[in-house]
């Protein structure tokens, strides 16, 4: 198991697709790389998002929120950070960080997702999931979390 400070973290190489003509990754191309992230995460605690849906569990974005501090560039090789900030019931909370290549923090971002059935209905998030999830749970500051 993790320990409770925890961080998880895997890179993105800046894709010329990812860019605008001014050479910065578009805003709304962060969204597509905090999910491939959380699929990484995912994958590195044992399960699998196909997996988990295929048991009837899904887990859809009810609220985003960015920070944009910096621009990435084409062909950057980003690091991008993550922990759980929030496990209840039906609702699962992520805070990210993406990090230059020098360390500079460019963007952060928390994502809630409800757990919910393939019929859209909110659902408890199941306990095997909720056991390999709870290592990492930390306030958005990274902090370890208090309750």
């Amino acid at each position: 198991m993790a320990p409770s400070n925890s961080t998880f973290r895997c890179q993105h190489r800046v894709t010329y697709s990812d860019c605008t003509i001014g050479d910065h990754i578009y805003y709304a191309r962060y969204l597509n790389i905090l999910e491939a992230a959380r699929g990484e995460f995912v994958r590195h605690i044992g399960k699998n998002l196909r997996e988990l849906q295929h048991q009837g569990v899904i887990f859809p974005v009810i609220e985003c929120h960015l920070h944009y501090r910096g621009a990435a560039r084409y062909d950057d090789f980003l690091t991008i950070e993550l922990w759980p900030t929030e496990l209840a019931r039906v609702r699962l909370s992520f805070h990210h960080r993406v990090l230059a290549p020098d360390g500079r923090e460019l963007v952060t971002a928390t994502t809630v997702h409800a757990c919910t059935g393939l019929d859209d209905k909110p659902r408890r998030i199941p306990e095997d999931l909720v056991a390999l999830l709870s290592p990492y749970l930390r306030a958005v500051d990274g902090s370890p979390r208090a309750d």
